[in-house]
C-alpha cells in the first residue's frame, strides 16, 4: 500500500501529492523525511511557476500524522528526531520560493492543519474539517509551529483551536481566515486549476519578491532581512519582464513573462 509523498508536473505547475489513502493521507516518518528533497526539486526548477499541496483522492487532504508510529517514533528519546523532520518540512514548503496553493478536501488535521497553514494560500471544499488534537493525545507542539498559526490566525483563534482539540467546518474557517475560499466539493478541483492557471500567468520575480517582503514584515524587528527584499524588488525593475509588462500594456495584449 502507497504511503509517500510524490510531486505531479502538468505545464508551469507542481503538485506535491500526499498519499496514504488508507489512512486518509496520514503522514508516516518516511513521508515527513521525503518534503525537504522533494521541495528543493521544486525551488531548483525555474520551469515551475506555482506549486499546489494536494491530498491523494477527495476524502481528506492530510488526516495528521500517522498515529500507529507513534509509540515507536514519537515518544521517548526518538520524539526530537520526529519533531526534527517535521519541522524541516514545514520550513522546506515555506521557503519554497514559488507561490503555494492548498487545495483543501475533506480531513485536514493536525500536521494536516500545520502543512496547509504555511501554505500562501488555501483554497477549501465545503465538506473540510479542520483540527488541532494535541490536547486529546497529551502532546506538546513547537514554539515555531505555534508561532505559524498565531501569524495567520491571531493568539485567540489559535489557542481556541489548541485548547479545545475541537474540529472547525469549512465556513468556520474561512470566518477565521483559515481559508481564503470556500468551493462546492465537486467544484473545488477546477476552481484550483483556474487559480494555478492565473498564478502561473504572472510575473514570477514579482510574486517571489512579494513573497519574501511578506515573510519579512512576519519576522521580528531583529531578524528581518530587508537587503534581501531590496535586491529581489531590484531585480524585477531590472529584468525583461518589467519591459515586456510595459510593452504588453501598451499594446493591450497578454504579456508573456519568462521569469528574468
Amino acid at each position: 500500500m502507497t504511503a509517500e509523498v510524490r510531486i505531479e508536473r502538468r505545464g508551469a505547475t507542481a503538485s506535491l501529492v500526499f498519499d496514504h489513502q488508507q489512512r486518509r493521507n496520514a503522514m508516516t516518518v518516511d513521508m515527513w523525511q521525503s518534503i525537504p528533497r522533494l521541495c528543493g526539486e521544486l525551488a531548483s526548477d525555474d520551469a515551475i511557476r506555482v506549486v499546489c499541496l494536494k491530498g491523494a483522492g477527495h476524502e481528506a487532504f492530510v488526516a495528521g500524522a500517522d498515529i500507529s508510529q507513534f509509540q515507536s517514533d514519537r515518544s521517548g528519546p526518538n520524539s526530537p528526531s520526529y519533531d526534527k523532520a517535521t519541522g524541516a518540512a514545514f520550513d522546506a514548503i515555506a521557503m519554497l520560493p514559488q507561490p503555494v496553493v492548498a487545495a483543501i478536501h475533506g480531513y485536514c488535521i493536525g500536521g494536516g492543519l500545520a502543512i496547509a497553514a504555511v501554505a500562501d494560500i488555501r483554497y477549501v471544499a465545503d465538506d473540510a474539517q479542520f483540527g488541532l488534537p494535541p490536547a486529546r493525545l497529551g502532546i506538546g507542539y513547537s514554539a515555531e509551529g505555534i508561532g505559524t498559526l498565531v501569524d495567520l490566525l491571531g493568539p485567540s483563534i489559535a489557542k481556541e483551536l489548541i485548547f479545545t482539540a475541537d474540529w472547525i467546518d469549512a465556513p468556520t474557517a474561512l470566518r477565521w481566515g483559515l481559508a481564503n475560499a470556500v468551493v462546492a466539493k465537486a467544484d473545488l478541483d477546477v476552481f484550483v486549476d483556474q487559480k494555478l492557471e492565473t498564478i502561473a500567468s504572472r510575473a514570477p520575480l514579482s510574486q517571489r519578491a512579494a513573497k519574501l517582503a511578506v515573510a519579512d514584515h512576519l519576522r521580528s524587528p531583529s531578524n528581518r532581512n530587508q537587503a534581501e527584499v531590496a535586491e529581489a524588488i531590484a531585480a524585477c525593475f531590472d529584468s525583461t519582464d518589467y519591459a515586456e509588462g510595459l510593452q504588453a500594456f501598451m499594446e493591450k495584449r497578454k504579456p508573456e513573462f519568462r521569469g528574468h
